[in-house]
Parts: structure tokens; sequence; C-alpha cells
């Protein structure tokens, strides 16, 4: 039979500690007087004070050393190079045209559609992100380009959409968010099926009735993302912008997706559940002993720390202070 070493650590200061209290109450009560008043009694909390560290400490003691010899649990493992077959994909579509430069985006309206855009698809990372995952971005504006494809570097993403004028790469015009769709499509003609999910974040604009490009087997779920406020609107360019809900929704059905009016809020988790490759592993890991060995930590940290201030606050009902006299004139 193995004993745990944490645990021997934390038995042997069970016993010391132990031990300490005993020595510590004798001497306590030989001056009892003098620290609780003349009835020599302690309040509720002295009596528990040292119950209280006999069990802190060795609770504190297995903690530390639980974590210390744990192996550490990274958030991302190193990079490594995974197989084709066994790669999930994130197909970002990004509507950079000029009007997501407008600030009547996020829950104050002050926001840029862009920055709202970035923070919803950074959510979305970020509750999706594994070692398996491989992002692509499709800038769309008067067209469609390719940005980056399949990358794992987040850094490189945050820097894409950090308020990076795009646009300038495109010819002025309409935007024309079928054509990213298109682009998208022929990008992962080439992924195994089920292995990719489309993501759209746009601020909408005309569709056709017709044209929709028709997704590969390998996009499996598609999620349409709305910024910009949906009921009022700026001017850019001569005309009235606003997010156009309908437009989207419309793209999302066609494709048969959902979409999210994400100007207020970010995507549920539920919504990204339902997209089926947007998975985070870590998400199905149940707390475990290091969690355990954490709250302990805090737990048996605050309450060592605290309980001195508390003994001298509310160690004794005895208070001794001034006692007012009567001065009588002679």
């Amino acid at each position: 039979m193995v004993i745990d070493p944490p645990f021997l650590l934390a038995l042997a200061t069970l016993v010391l500690t132990a031990g300490a209290e005993w020595l510590h109450h004798g001497r306590i009560r030989s001056v009892a007087a003098l620290a609780f008043g003349p009835d020599k009694n302690p309040s509720p909390l002295g009596h528990a004070a040292p119950l209280i560290r006999i069990i802190a400490l060795p609770c504190l003691v297995w903690a530390l050393a639980t974590l210390f010899i744990l192996a550490p649990t990274p958030h991302r493992s190193i990079i490594k190079n995974v197989e084709p077959k066994e790669r999930q994909h994130l197909l970002l579509v990004l509507d950079v045209s000029p009007s997501m430069r407008l600030r009547d985006a996020g829950a104050t309206g002050k926001e840029s559609r862009m920055n709202r855009a970035r923070a919803i698809v950074e959510s979305v990372i970020s509750r999706t992100s594994h070692d398996k995952l491989h992002t692509t971005v499709v800038a769309v504006y008067n067209g469609a380009k390719p940005v980056v494809q399949e990358t794992r570097d987040l850094e490189i993403l945050h820097n894409l959409m950090d308020d990076l004028p795009m646009h300038h790469a495109f010819p002025s015009g309409k935007t024309k968010l079928l054509d990213g769709i298109a682009e998208a499509a022929r990008i992962s003609a080439k992924w195994p099926r089920a292995s990719a999910t489309l993501v759209l974040v746009s601020d909408g604009d005309t569709v056709p009735s017709t044209g929709m490009p028709k997704l590969p087997p390998s996009i499996s779920g598609v999620l349409v993302a709305g910024v910009g406020d949906p009921v009022k609107g700026s001017f850019i360019d001569g005309r009235h912008s606003r997010q156009d809900g309908s437009t989207l929704r419309q793209i999302a059905t066609r494709l048969g997706g959902e979409y999210h009016d994400g100007n207020a809020k970010l995507v549920p988790t539920a919504m990204l559940k339902r997209l089926g490759t947007l998975t985070n592993e870590s998400a199905t890991r149940l707390p475990g002993r290091r969690e355990l060995a954490l709250l302990l930590t805090a737990l048996a940290t605050t309450i060592l720390a605290t309980l001195p201030l508390l003994l001298h606050l509310f160690g004794s009902p005895w208070n001794p202070g001034p006692t007012n006299h009567r001065i009588q004139k002679p």
C-alpha cells in the first residue's frame, strides 16, 4: 500500500499542531485572568480557535504539497504538428467594409463594429480553442480574400482584428458577403467531412435571393453573428447603415445555420455546443485534486490570516476599558 506524500505531511502537521495547541492551552490557562478577565472564560471563538488551527494548518500543508508534486497542466499544449485528417477547423468570414468602423456597437453603443466583432471572435475562440483547432480567416468587402489559413497562433488573430484597415486591400464598392462564403467554401472543400465550422461576422448588406454558394461536406455548422445597432443607424458615404438582422438571419437560414445578434451579448455557450466541431476538450474535465488543492489553499490561508484579528476583536467577552468615576466635591 502506497501512502500519498502530501497525506503524510498533513498527518505530521496535524500531530505537531495538536501538540503545540495542547502546550499553548496549558500556558494560557495559567494567565487566563489576564487574558479573558475575572471569569477566566474566553468567547466561543476563543474556544474554537485551537480546533480551527488544528484543521486549517494540515489542510494548507496538504494543498501546497499536492500543488508542488502535481505535474503542471498547461492551458495550451506545446505546438506540434497535427495530421490533416485529425484537424478541426474554424473558418471565419469577416466583414471588413468601412461601415464596420462605425461606432454604434456594444452594450454602450460606443464601440466600433469591428471591435465588437473582435470581442465575439475572441470569446468563441477562448471557449473552443484546443490543440487540434486551426483557424482560417477570409476578409470580405467588395470581393473576398483569404488572410490567414490554418493557423493556431492566437496572436496572429488578435493583431489581425486590432483595428487593421483591411478594407484598403479592396476596391470601393458594396459588400459582397456571398463572395466571402464562396471563398470559404472553396478553401474548405479539401478538408475532411464534418471537420469545420463556418462563422460569419458582419453588419449585414443586401444579399441576392439566388446564388447562395453550396457548402462542402467539411462544414458541419454555421454561425452568423451580427454587429452594429439594429435599430438606430449611422450615415456613411451618403447612406444609412445599421445592422441588417433580417439579411443575416436569411443567410443563416439558407446555409442551415444559426443567427445571433452579437451587438450586446456574446455568443451563448449552448449555441457553440450545437455547432459540432467547436468543442473544448478541457470543458468536459471535472474538478479534481488540483482544484480541491487550490480551494483549500485559498480557504486555509484566509482563515489563518484573519484568525488573529478576529481573536483580538472577539476573543473575550471581557472589556477592560476605563471605568468612569464620579468625582465628589468635598
